[in-house]
This record gives C-alpha cells, sequence and structure tokens, in this order.
C-alpha cells in the first residue's frame, strides 16, 4: 500500500476565506444549524462504504472511500473531545492528535467498512448533540491547540464542519458512481413507474421549444426513459439523447433510438454525428441536481463551450438549501441530490457564460420545491 503524502497545511485559514477546493464558507451556516448539517454529512458514508470498490483507491497516493470515512469518523471523535473540554473547562489546551499517523497506526485500509459506517454515525450524532446542546452564552468559551491556534465553541464548529464537507467533496466521484448506480439497477423501473404518471413540464418544453428555430439541433443531457426528447422532436427540434447511465443508453437504443452514455462533466460534448458543430440549445431537466456543487460551474461552462452564441439552455433543480440521499419512488437505492436557492443558481449561470431570461417554480409530487430556468448563451 502506497504511503500518503502527510497533510502539514495549518486549515485554520478557512475560517476567515471560502475554501477554493470544496467553496466552503465558514459563516455562511447559522451556528445553531452545526448539529444537523454535521449529521446530514454522516449520512453520506454507510451509502459510500457499502459500495463494493469503497476499499480501492482511486490512485495510489489517494485514500479509499473507506480511509476517508475512518479519518472522518475519528474527526468526530476528536472535536467531540474537544466541545466538551471548552464546555468544561476555561481555556482547555487540547491533546495532539496526528491524523497521518493515527491512519498508519490503526490502518485504516484493513478496517470494516460496515463497522466503520456504524461508527461513524454515531461519533457523528455525539459530536451534534453537543452543538444542538450548547447553552447561548457558551458559544465563546476558549480552547487552544499546542501550535498557538485559539478557537470559540463557535470557530471550532465551524472548522469542524470544513473538515467534513472538504472530504465529501474529495470522494464527489464515489458519490456520483452510486447515484449511477442506482439508476442502472433500477431503469426499468423508473421507466415503468414513469409510464402514464401527469406531464407537469409540458408548458416548459414549449417555452424551450418556442425560444428555438424548427429542426434545432439539442443536446439532452440526462434523457432517462426518453419522454421529453419525443416530446421535442413532436415540436420540430432534433435532439442528441445522452444519459450517464449505460442501462437508460441501453433501453433507449432497444426502442431504435441513437443514444449515446455521456457525461458532461468530463467527456467530450462534441456531437458526433455533426462533429464541429455547435449544438442550438441544451435541454437539462432534473439531471444536473445531481451534480456536486463545486462541479456545476464547470458543468455549465462546458455546456456554454459546446453551445453556439444566442443558444438556449433549459434547466430545473430542486430549490433549497445543501444535500441530501433520497430513496423514493421506483429508484429504491440512494440517489444524491443537491439543491439550489434562485440566487446561487443565477450566479452559477451567469458565471458560466449564460444569461438566465426566464424564471420558473413548481411543486413536485412529494411537494418539493422546483426553480427552472431558460437561459442564453452569452
Amino acid at each position: 500500500m502506497s504511503v500518503i503524502e502527510p497533510d502539514t497545511k495549518d486549515w485554520t485559514w478557512v475560517l476567515q476565506q471560502p475554501c477554493p477546493e470544496c467553496g466552503y464558507v465558514a459563516e455562511a451556516p447559522a451556528r445553531a444549524e452545526l448539529g444537523a448539517l454535521v449529521r446530514a454529512n454522516a449520512a453520506l458514508w454507510p451509502v459510500l462504504l457499502a459500495a463494493p470498490d469503497a476499499v480501492a483507491r482511486p490512485e495510489p497516493g489517494v485514500w479509499s472511500v473507506l480511509e476517508y470515512a475512518c479519518h472522518v469518523r475519528d474527526v468526530h471523535r476528536v472535536f467531540d473531545e474537544r466541545v466538551g473540554l471548552m464546555l468544561d473547562q476555561d481555556d482547555p489546551l487540547f491533546a495532539n492528535w496526528d491524523q497521518d499517523e493515527t491512519a498508519l497506526a490503526e490502518r485504516y485500509d484493513r478496517q470494516d467498512p460496515a463497522l466503520v459506517a456504524t461508527e461513524l454515525v454515531a461519533a457523528a450524532e455525539s459530536v451534534a448533540a453537543q452543538y444542538d446542546a450548547v447553552p447561548a452564552d457558551a458559544w465563546q468559551r476558549r480552547g487552544r491547540r499546542s501550535n498557538g491556534s485559539e478557537f470559540t465553541v463557535e470557530s471550532l464548529g465551524r472548522y469542524h464542519l470544513h473538515d467534513l464537507v472538504h472530504h465529501a467533496h474529495d470522494v464527489r466521484a464515489a458519490v456520483a458512481r452510486s447515484t449511477v448506480a442506482a439508476y442502472d439497477d433500477f431503469a426499468s423501473a423508473y421507466r415503468e413507474g414513469r409510464a402514464g404518471l401527469p406531464d407537469p413540464d409540458a408548458h416548459l418544453r414549449d417555452r424551450f421549444a418556442a425560444a428555438l428555430a424548427p429542426g434545432a439541433r439539442v443536446l439532452e443531457i440526462g434523457s432517462g426513459p426518453g419522454r421529453d426528447a419525443r416530446a421535442l422532436e413532436d415540436a420540430g427540434l432534433s435532439v442528441r439523447r445522452t444519459d450517464v447511465s449505460e442501462r437508460f443508453v441501453e433501453l433507449l437504443r432497444a426502442e431504435g433510438h441513437e443514444a449515446d452514455v455521456l457525461d458532461p462533466l468530463g467527456d467530450d460534448l462534441d456531437d458526433p454525428r455533426r462533429p464541429g458543430t455547435p449544438y442550438d440549445g441544451v435541454w437539462a431537466s432534473a439531471s444536473l441536481l445531481h451534480v456536486a456543487r463545486a462541479d456545476l460551474p464547470e458543468v455549465l461552462r462546458r455546456l456554454a463551450a459546446a453551445t453556439r452564441t444566442g443558444g438556449v439552455l433549459h434547466l430545473d433543480v430542486k430549490e433549497g438549501e445543501g444535500e441530501a440521499w433520497s430513496t423514493h419512488g421506483s429508484v429504491a437505492a440512494p440517489r444524491r441530490f443537491t439543491y439550489w436557492s434562485r440566487e446561487a443558481l443565477d450566479a452559477v449561470a451567469a458565471g458560466a457564460g449564460w444569461r438566465v431570461e426566464e424564471w420558473g417554480e413548481g411543486v413536485g409530487s412529494r411537494g418539493e420545491r422546483w426553480i427552472d430556468l431558460l437561459a442564453r448563451r452569452s
């Protein structure tokens, strides 16, 4: 097993400025939300640890999901102890903890994934409960590390949360694989479950088609069972069907459609049937909500680069804050959803080269809120 390069950086600067890698902004969450955010992050790990490749390192010098999970479990334990000391003692000095030495000494790479999942959730719940119970007048109680870094209970909690968000960012490829695997495993059930259901998106397709000329070439991101593609073609558009799920693509091809497996984050977006020709529009309905928050700007930039100036984008996502795993409908395996506010999505779209012309909103079958946009390529 290759040795991981020790992390010797002092990360306390994330309390003053956003982390450029994971996008964490320390002052963004309310301190009353710390416990809930710790629990939400903990829900990620049992799903990933259940995957068969959880023990495999993506590269020789990069931790596996299992090793990251062991670290996150131990981070919870360390911060649980430190918060307790700050609440019980005046200005305590924290015991040193070498995370890299611990990983080697305790052989993170050989631990049992199922046991680690249980231990991580328990450790997260313990420290989350401490955050929930901090009295209003105790958030500014202090504590120190041996290197001189000083924390309050509040700043320690925000520092703790960055560690969790950052490591979720580190394993986002595994998150994506788990979500794709869920669709692969339940693609047929998903298609059958949607057959005959009400079609709430007809007005959005009409809006999109009206913004394009007849015969316009459209890149569809996340074709799924293919309902939207059929309706867009009935409206006079030419659609390239794509999906990140190989099983969905197989089902589309079995129905006689041309379809491609395509990940908009990393795959070549050029149209193989019209090489070198930019698209006139991009249709991304209920698909990019599975993209990690830190990756959506790059996805939208890549889609803009593949679209002609003045081309049209339709995008809809679930409205809200944060991320969550969900099992609902005909897909019984967990899928990861990223929630967006209108303001945040507008900023990301503008930064990627899209000018939003129209916004919409709706309510899903389970009461969830949706937001949608129609944008032009700048």
